[in-house]
């Protein structure tokens, strides 16, 4: 926000000065993402950079690490790249196969929570629900309670019902984490919904069902699509649960890289570091877009 002309001195100052401390706590934030991605082009096996990054010399950059997210687990890696060093790559990647575990695991995790999230906040909007507060308490819990407490709990659970070391209990146990954030943006999103017009669906005759699609979910829907995306990126970027809960061939990217940090250390972890910062960032910027379209449909900004 800009100084009004009327400002005096000691505003002047505080308000450069407030300034400078939210830079410096950016920067403090920013700062871990800020290193990984230039050391992720790192030409030789290190966490640190050399003196030919310091002094910009090419040598000391390559893309080594990124093209090893592509041969790490190949047969044969070093064969020349035509249709069958392809297909090699297709069938024995090691990260392209837990970046396919990742994907589908968050998708239908993000499915599943996306509906029983809008579910759920559509019944705790309403006045008339007994007991909202301490309901929702129940509903976001997971994103309040220790991590690690929640995936013991998941795996007891889980491992006397069967679906312990199951794709099904993964999908079920990253669901049931991002359901809270699918309830408090849907929920943030019907704060501001007119419920006149849901009674002007009715008394034109609409059933209920008909004026939850024609009314009400085009309203919604990007809070919808911004719990969705938060769900996703839960679930893509867990990893204490998949440890408790996901068999051993069950590898997502997170637990690959917790294994790559354990077993071999490589620097091939902040290529996926980078790329994962690149796929946040996008998500980033939809909810940031889908935030504006939510406002500008319930008239709380001008279009």
């Amino acid at each position: 926000m800009a100084l009004p002309k009327h400002a005096s001195t000691l505003e002047r100052i505080w308000h450069y000065v407030y300034l400078v401390i939210c830079g410096l706590i950016f920067l403090f934030l920013i700062a871990p993402i800020l290193i990984v991605i230039p050391l992720s082009f790192n030409s030789q096996p290190y966490f640190t950079f050399t003196k030919e990054m310091l002094s910009f010399d090419p040598a000391g950059y390559s893309l080594r690490w990124y093209d090893t997210l592509l041969t790490f687990g190949m047969n044969a890696p070093n064969a020349v790249r035509d249709g069958n060093w392809w297909r090699d790559v297709w069938n024995n990647s090691t990260w392209l196969q837990v970046a396919g575990n990742s994907l589908w695991i968050g998708l239908f995790s993000t499915i599943l929570a996306t509906v029983l999230g809008t579910l759920a906040a559509l019944g705790l909007s309403r006045p008339e629900m007994p007991y909202r507060r301490a309901i929702m308490a129940i509903l976001i819990s997971p994103m309040i309670v220790p991590i690690i407490i929640v995936a013991t709990g998941m795996f007891f659970f889980y491992s006397s019902i069967g679906l312990a070391n199951s794709f099904i209990g993964v999908i079920m146990a990253h669901a049931t984490l991002g359901i809270p954030f699918v309830i408090i943006t849907v929920t943030a999103t019907l704060i501001g919904f007119d419920h006149s017009l849901t009674r002007a669906a009715a008394s034109l005759g609409a059933n209920p069902t008909t004026t939850f699609f024609k009314v009400i979910m085009p309203l919604i829907l990007p809070g919808v699509i911004s719990g969705a995306l938060f769900a996703f990126v839960t679930s893509f970027d867990e990893v204490v649960v998949v440890l408790f809960v996901a068999d051993f061939d069950q590898q997502t990217i997170p637990r690959q890289m917790w294994n790559g940090i354990r077993e071999q250390i490589s620097p091939a972890i902040l290529s996926v570091a980078t790329l994962l910062v690149v796929v946040s960032i996008c998500l980033l910027t939809v909810v940031e877009l889908l935030r504006r379209r939510s406002e500008k449909l319930r008239g709380i900004t001008q279009s």
